[in-house]
């Protein structure tokens, strides 16, 4: 409506919104052209404000957990009732919190908090749930002014004000025409509404009853004589839709567009266009840059707040917005910190900015939820525990558990964040984990005997993290442990025999450097993720033979050596819906041979591209050096599906096979290689994947298999992975 307007020079010598209406008059009034708020509302920015989601490149890796397979979080409060412990909003407000700061501070410098010396006189309404009225702002912050009329129940966050909890303007005042005639008295007032009150409760639908509970009917009618109201067809658009903004803005748009004769017609001032942009650029030249000279954390504890204030490692005495958006998402992302509101202050006699961030603690216990649920046997629960205490460095006490046929696993441990010149963590981890691909295993034909294979490790992990900018980290580490492999080295066998038992006890140190862009932690779309690294692996093999066994001796030996391993996967966004990936992926080792075939084939390195192979173990795809790559194509039709197409060579460097004793042997340098191939559709439900998997392996038992899944296929890491 706005852009139209200024199309034909009409003038706006006052504003007021709600809501969504709020933001747009806002930035209007904040000296900012029709043009420059169209290409807010259709930048990536704005998207990721709409959904709660931080800026990737700037989430802090450092600070991320292990990625599990959970599906639901609940966060609760230990030393308060149940209630203080539920939700209080959809989305993550950070990102829309420190946009609003950015826009909108150096316009509330310039008018001295005064609304009526902003670029156009302006005003916003909230509503007040302790007092259950209407709120207006002609003053303060606003940023806080805007974001108060925002705040949606259940979507965004509300924000407390001086004694007042302010919720979203709409609630009591959808249409502040009335603010518009009682604190300006204009001679026309021009409406543009796109709401409408709502429909009667029903007695199935509780969204509904709450609506009628909180909000009161609004009144779209204009007090002033002199006046129109546009109303856009927007009723096809859902309230949180904001996937289509640009065709909004042409409904809105060509809805004035109509009105305009009437308008001409009514109103003889005209706004001289040029005049409007000399107007407006002689504003912009009088705002202040917004630089930082000092920030203040209020909010919690005094080593809390410090905890914070050492994430942020401001180094100079000045910082812009932009680096400081930076170092905000940050912080904002660490799992220990539920919100730090941000406030710019200007001081005149310095000419810079300082920051307040009003930070709030999240809850103590983390309790997630997850797992997985397949067309094959390997269906799996999964729970984790994670109990946060905060201080000048924050401490994390772990706990999870799998549970299912194919993988069965416990963890406990604790990890420490300190925030230092040079931040790290300190993880320290007991896991006791256990495979067993034979009752996992489905074939298509009955007379088709799986092998069995049952794996159980128990490991001591330590290990330390150190950042290199924002989505890279060093890992170093120490693990000791023992891992017992169960086996028979042939596929005929009588439920009275005995397996073979291979059992190795290690330690072994690694040092690795990670990257991770990667969007979803499976079936990404969009980032990408690069690792290398090298382990030094030395334990004792002690293998006893079994019933099946043709060697029957027991064996003892110390083996030691050395592996180094590189993932480079990165995608491609060459269209809004269509992306490309590329997967490298190389191994090289001087790993020994254990005593038998299947021993050295259990502790081989596996190439694991899709989500199915990491439930089979699959011969041809191990070694103990070996390249691989593959090409990934992702079609995402519309928000949340994607159709996967990927394929995949495995080259190693020599195949290990095995001689009539069954023990392993070197076939010849690059002699063979394998293919796979897949094919998925998935679909992200608000907690995790619904996928369909086609997968075709060439030189496997069974060449094509079927697999549904709803949940991640994601488990703990081995020892030695």
């Amino acid at each position: 409506m706005l852009k139209a307007l200024e199309e034909y020079n009409i003038p706006i010598d006052y504003i007021t919104g709600t809501s969504m209406g709020a933001l747009v008059g806002g930035l209007y009034a904040a000296g900012y052209s029709p043009e420059e708020i169209e290409e807010i509302f259709l930048s990536n920015e704005f998207k990721q404000w709409a959904d709660g989601e931080l800026d990737e490149k700037y989430v802090y890796y450092l600070r991320e957990k292990e990625i599990t397979p959970s599906l639901i979080t609940f966060k609760v409060s230990t030393d308060t009732v149940w209630e203080t412990s539920l939700p209080t909003n959809l989305i993550n407000p950070a990102a829309i919190d420190y946009g609003l700061m950015r826009y909108f501070s150096p316009a509330t410098a310039l008018a001295n908090n005064n609304f009526d010396s902003l670029f156009v006189p302006f005003r916003c309404v909230a509503s007040d749930i302790i007092s259950k009225q209407s709120f207006v702002f002609d003053n303060g912050k606003l940023a806080t002014a805007i974001r108060s009329s925002m705040a949606y129940p259940f979507y965004l966050s509300p924000i407390p004000y001086e004694d007042k909890l302010l919720f979203d303007g709409g609630l009591y005042n959808n249409f502040p025409s009335d603010i518009m005639y009682d604190d300006f008295m204009p001679d026309y007032i021009i409406g543009s509404n796109v709401s409408s009150n709502f429909s009667p409760p029903n007695e199935d639908n509780i969204i509904s009853q709450i609506k009628t509970i909180i909000s009161d009917d609004t009144e779209y009618a204009v007090q002033c004589n002199n006046s129109i109201i546009i109303t856009p067809e927007t009723s096809e658009f859902a309230l949180f839709n904001f996937e289509q903004n640009h065709q909004l803005i042409q409904i809105g748009y060509e809805a004035t567009i109509k009105q305009i004769p009437n308008l001409l017609k009514d109103i003889e001032k005209r706004a001289i266009k040029n005049d409007l942009l000399e107007k407006r650029k002689v504003y912009k030249s009088k705002l202040p840059r917004l630089v930082f000279d000092e920030i203040k954390i209020s909010g919690l504890s005094k080593a809390q707040n410090k905890y914070i204030e050492q994430s942020l490692r401001q180094r100079k005495d000045t910082i812009g917005v932009d680096k400081l958006q930076s170092e905000y998402i940050k912080v904002s992302s660490d799992d220990k910190i539920k919100s730090i509101y941000p406030e710019a202050t200007y001081d005149t006699a310095t000419s810079y900015y300082t920051l307040n961030l009003k930070a709030k603690k999240e809850k103590d216990l983390f309790i997630s939820f997850g797992g997985v649920f397949s067309s094959r046997p390997i269906n799996e629960g999964f729970i984790s525990l994670q109990y946060n205490l905060l201080d000048r460095i924050a401490l994390s006490l772990l706990a999870n558990s799998y549970f299912g046929k194919l993988h069965n696993s416990a963890t406990l441990g604790f990890r420490l964040d300190l925030p230092f010149r040079i931040p790290f963590y300190w993880k320290n981890t007991f896991a006791m984990d256990g495979w067993d691909y034979f009752k996992s295993k489905t074939t298509f034909f009955e007379d088709t005997k799986p092998a069995f294979l049952v794996i159980n490790d128990r490991y001591f992990k330590s290990e330390i993290g150190l950042p290199i900018a924002y989505k890279g980290k060093i890992e170093i580490e120490g693990t000791a442990g023992e891992l017992v492999n169960n086996y028979y080295q042939t596929k005929q066998f009588l439920s009275i025999d005995t397996t073979d038992k291979t059992r190795f006890r290690n330690f072994s140190t690694a040092v690795s450097f990670k990257r991770h862009l990667l969007d979803k932690k499976q079936y990404p779309t969009k980032g990408g993720y690069f690792s290398i690294g090298g382990r030094f692996i030395r334990g004792k093999e002690h293998t006893l033979p079994g019933s099946t066994a043709i060697i029957e001796n027991k064996f003892d030996t110390v083996l030691d050596w050395l592996q180094f391993k590189i993932t480079y996967d990165q995608y491609l966004n060459t269209h809004e819906k269509f992306s490309v990936g590329v997967l490298l992926e190389g191994v090289y080792s001087n790993q020994p041979f254990f005593n038998n075939y299947t021993a050295s084939i259990l502790s081989s390195p596996a190439f694991q591209p899709v989500a199915e192979s990491k439930t089979l173990f699959q011969e041809n795809f191990r070694s103990h050096s070996y390249f691989a790559s593959g090409l990934k194509g992702v079609y995402m039709p519309f928000k949340n599906f994607q159709v996967r197409v990927e394929g995949y060579i495995f080259q190693p460097f020599k195949e290990i096979l095995q001689d009539k004793n069954h023990k392993a042997y070197y076939g010849k340098e690059w002699e063979s290689r394998d293919f796979l191939a897949s094919l998925a559709t998935v679909y992200y439900t608000p907690i995790g994947p619904i996928a369909l998997n086609l997968n075709y392996y060439e030189r496997y038992d069974e060449h094509w298999s079927f697999l549904f899944h709803f949940g991640y296929l994601i488990f703990n890491k081995k020892s030695l992975e």
